[in-house]
Formats: structure tokens, C-alpha cells, sequence
């Protein structure tokens, strides 16, 4: 679903980006038949102002969007690896307590891997969530019960604070999916964008006839560059993927069983 707000909201910006470069540019041949070409000149401060000022909320837009997507990655392989290490140090553990706590490990592998698998899917995203919330509780439960009844002391400094940090890790990749720039900064986006088109068709008013080329290749660029940064806020929805880190989680899986 947000995939496709993103798309929409690119397409009606290239339409919108066009449609402006064209009333800019019928209000300034009306000037210019009006008042002659100078009248459409001597605004290059202005205009040059409000050009920065989108290119600097572009920039910004981008540069944000490209660093939460990369640590979204990297949250990913640490991830992997706090389970990893915490399936590791399960070994430590009695025998007898081993074996459930494993077998709940791997349950609780797989219900972070289906959550992030339908991520697009709010109802089967939730249910996996509260699954590996319940499964989070069971986990702790067993390791607890299971330390207590170990005469080892050290077994708890070392078997708990990995298992702790899969947890952690495990909740800050939730809230990572939920971190995105309030709404108003791509709507201000998005007008700048339009003004900006407008005050450059008005300065293309001394030519007769439109050159399509530019027009086209303007608006289509200006909407590209905003769906690629929305693409970038929503990784899994669109063109962009973190799949090939997602297979760290399946290898890891497989080589628990």
C-alpha cells in the first residue's frame, strides 16, 4: 500500500511539474506581450533562492532516507549475529533444559523471519510480532529456570546478556521500520517542487514554443528523484530490497536444524 502512495504521489508530482512549467510559461509570454521581454527578467536572486531551497530539501530528504535504510542493514546483521551467539552459548546449558529452549529458539527464528517476509501485510505482520513477543517471554522463562537450577555460576553472566541483546536488537528493528520524516516535509517537498517548475516556465516565456525535451526530462527527473527517496523509506515495498541480508536469517535457520 505504501509502494503505491509512493507511486502516486511521483506520477501526480510529474504531472503537477508539467502542468506548472506550462501555466509559468503562458503567464510570462502574456507578460512579455504585455510589457516586453525585460519584464520577465532581474528575478534571478528570487528565483535562485527557490531553487537552492529545493535542492537542499532533496538533499536532505535523500541523505536521511539512505542512512536509515542503511542501518536498517546493518540492524539486520546484527541481528543475526546476537542469535547466533546466543544459540551458541546455548550449549552451556544443562542437557536436560537444553533441548526445549533450542527447539523454542527456532520457533522463535521463524516468526521473525514470517515477519519480515509479509512486511507488506499489516495483519499477518502483527501476528508474527506478538508471536515472537510471546516467544521472547518463554525463551526467558525457560533460561531462567533452567539457570537457577545450574550449579555453575557463571552460567548466567554468559548465557543471558547474548539472549538479552537478540531481544533488544529484535525491538529496535521494529521501531527502525517506524522511523520515517513527518509528513509535511515531502508535502513541502513536493511544493517547492511545483513552485520551482512554475518560476522556470515563467523564465522560459521568451521562447515561442516549448522544448519537449526539457520539459519532460525536468519533470520526470524531479519525480524519479522523489520516489527513489520514498523507495529508500520503505525498502521492502518497492525497487529497492534488503533481501540478500533477509538470507542471513534463513542460512541461519537451516544450520539449526
Amino acid at each position: 500500500m505504501r509502494i503505491i502512495q509512493a507511486a502516486v504521489f511521483s506520477g501526480a508530482l510529474f504531472f503537477g511539474v508539467f502542468l506548472c512549467l506550462w501555466i509559468g510559461w503562458r503567464i510570462g509570454q502574456a507578460r512579455v506581450r504585455r510589457d516586453g521581454e525585460d519584464s520577465i527578467t532581474g528575478f534571478g536572486a528570487l528565483e535562485g533562492a527557490i531553487y537552492a531551497l529545493m535542492g537542499l530539501l532533496i538533499a536532505f530528504t535523500f541523505t536521511g532516507a539512505a542512512q536509515r535504510f542503511d542501518h536498517r542493514r546493518e540492524l539486520i546483521v546484527d541481528e543475526v549475529n546476537a542469535i547466533g551467539t546466543a544459540w551458541l552459548r546455548l550449549d552451556l546449558l544443562e542437557s536436560n533444559a537444553r533441548g526445549h529452549v533450542k527447539e523454542l529458539f527456532k520457533q522463535y527464528l521463524d516468526a521473525r523471519i514470517e515477519a519480515y517476509a509479509h512486511i507488506d501485510d499489516n495483519s499477518i505482520l502483527a501476528a508474527a510480532v506478538n508471536r515472537s513477543a510471546e516467544l521472547q517471554r518463554d525463551i526467558w522463562d525457560r533460561l531462567v529456570a533452567a539457570i537457577d537450577l545450574d550449579p555453575r555460576p557463571r552460567t548466567a553472566t554468559v548465557v543471558l546478556p547474548p539472549v538479552n541483546e537478540m531481544f533488544d536488537l529484535a525491538n529496535t528493528r521494529v521501531l527502525a521500520t517506524q522511523q520515517h520524516p513527518p509528513i509535511a516535509i515531502y508535502l513541502m517537498l513536493g511544493f517547492l517542487v511545483l513552485v520551482s517548475a512554475l518560476l522556470a516556465g515563467f523564465g522560459m516565456a521568451k521562447a515561442k514554443r516549448w522544448s519537449a525535451i526539457h520539459v519532460v526530462g525536468f519533470a520526470a527527473i524531479v519525480s524519479m528523484a522523489v520516489y527513489l527517496i520514498l523507495d529508500l523509506e520503505f525498502p521492502r515495498l518497492g525497487l529497492l530490497r534488503v533481501n540478500d541480508f533477509d538470507r542471513a536469517f534463513l542460512e541461519l535457520r537451516a544450520s539449526m536444524d
